[in-house]
């Protein structure tokens, strides 16, 4: 059930943040992003089964010309689908505001996830609450621009 609402939900936010340029759905106000908000981004990739765009609104942390992202699902047992087609396909646009880039995706390896982890909890302390309800390791997706 949750999965769906999650499902929902991103497919009405990438239509506002669309059709806005991120004016709307271009921040993440609830939990603990209700005082200072989040950034979100518009991630796609190219789903693994269908061949087909798919397109997902992220909380993001901007590292220079990187683009941080967390695999998170709100703390679900099973990695999210976005994930699982980045892993399939690293190629991805990113969307901030409205300025679009290719992007290649990749997992961050165990370092990087140590060093990045805690400044994600500075953006988003409730990551740190979905890694505490899930068994699985929540990844941390480093996506740089394609030279």
């Amino acid at each position: 059930m949750v999965g769906k609402v999650i499902k929902v939900a991103s497919r009405a936010n990438t239509r506002l943040y669309r059709a806005t340029g991120g004016r709307l759905g271009g921040n993440w106000r609830i939990g603990a992003g209700f005082r200072k908000s989040v950034p979100i981004c518009l991630l796609t990739t190219i789903g693994r089964r269908s061949g087909q765009p798919r397109t997902a609104p992220l909380l993001h942390m901007r590292e220079g010309d990187r683009i941080v992202l967390v695999a998170s699902q709100g703390g679900l047992p099973r990695h999210p689908d976005w994930y699982h087609n980045v892993r399939a396909n690293p190629e991805v646009t990113i969307q901030v505001k409205r300025d679009v880039r290719r992007m290649r995706a990749r997992t961050a390896t165990p370092q990087e996830r140590a060093d990045l982890w805690p400044r994600l909890l500075e953006v988003y302390a409730d990551f740190d609450d979905y890694q505490s309800w899930t068994d699985r390791e929540i990844p941390v997706v480093i996506c740089e621009p394609i030279t």
